[in-house]
């Protein structure tokens, strides 16, 4: 006995609805998607921009920029060390997906 496996194009709703979930849609535009992707392509690729911006920002926030002049007296703040080892992994991986750009 042989066994026809088909899918009844279940494997492009699964993308479908990993693509609007990632764009955080709800499951009444799933159809919508499969239809005309290109405004949720738009989208997405806007939400992209909008995250490397703020990935640069978070980066030239971390660095000593030329327009910056250090203060005369440095402020002193305590903080934890763990507090400071958190610091410092997140300026790590910021600048790591800055180089990956």
């Amino acid at each position: 006995m042989t066994i026809i496996e088909h899918d009844f194009g279940k494997k492009d709703r699964d993308k479908v609805r990993r693509f609007a979930q990632l764009l955080s849609l709800e499951a009444q535009h799933e159809a919508k998607v499969l239809a005309n992707p290109i405004p949720y392509l738009e989208r997405a690729t806007e939400r992209i921009s909008q995250l490397e911006m703020a990935l640069l920002e978070a980066s030239n926030a971390a660095n000593f920029t030329l327009g910056e002049k250090p203060a005369s007296e440095p402020e002193k703040v305590e903080i934890d060390k763990a507090e400071y080892e958190r610091l410092l992994r997140c300026k790590t991986l910021v600048e790591n997906a800055i180089k990956k750009l």
